[in-house]
C-alpha cells in the first residue's frame, strides 16, 4: 500500500490481533526488514501518537546508532530476560519474543496489557525507519486512513 498522503509515511498494511494473540506482520514488512531470520524480535513500545509497538531485530538493533539500547540491557541482548517481559529503558518498554517463519507473533495477556492493545485490534503497520517498523494502534495516520480511497490489507 502507499503513502496515505504525499511526502507521508508508508503504510505496509493493517495487522489484525486475533482471539488466540496472534497477529501476523504484513509480508512486505517481513521481506524488507528480513524480520524473521533470527527467530526471535525485539518489541518496544510506541510513541505516544501512535501507541502499539515497533518491531525489529538483532541484526538491524546492533549496528544502528540505537545499539546502546542492548549493550545497556545485556538480558534483552543475549534473551535472559524472560520472553515478553517489558524490561524499562529510557521512557519505553522493551521485550524479546519469537517470530515464527511466516511472520506470525503470539502475545500474552500481559503483553498485551503492557502495549494498551487487545484482541479485536487491528494495528497500522506503518515503515518507521530503517531500525523498525511500527504497528500503530491510533492517532493521525489512522484518521488519514479513514478517508483513504484505496485499499489497505489486513492481515
Amino acid at each position: 500500500m502507499p503513502q496515505l498522503n504525499k511526502g507521508g509515511k508508508f503504510v505496509f498494511g493493517k495487522s489484525l490481533v486475533r482471539e488466540d494473540l496472534s497477529l501476523c506482520l504484513p509480508p512486505q514488512a517481513v521481506e524488507e526488514y528480513d524480520i524473521c531470520s533470527e527467530g526471535r524480535v525485539y518489541l518496544f513500545t510506541g510513541a505516544k501518537a501512535t501507541g502499539g509497538f515497533c518491531v525489529t531485530r538483532r541484526g538491524i538493533l546492533l549496528p544502528s546508532k540505537l545499539s546502546h539500547i542492548l549493550s545497556d540491557m545485556p538480558e534483552l541482548l543475549d534473551y535472559t530476560a524472560p520472553e515478553g517481559d517489558f524490561v524499562k529503558y529510557k521512557g519505553r518498554g522493551y521485550c524479546w519474543t519469537e517470530v515464527s517463519p511466516e511472520g506470525w507473533l503470539r502475545f500474552t495477556v500481559s503483553m498485551l496489557d503492557r502495549l494498551k492493545i487487545r484482541p479485536g485490534d487491528e494495528l497500522m503497520c506503518i515503515r518507521s525507519s530503517d531500525i523498525a517498523f511500527t504497528l500503530g494502534h491510533h492517532g493521525p495516520l489512522f484518521e488519514r486512513a479513514g478517508n483513504y480511497q484505496g485499499k489497505v490489507d489486513v492481515y
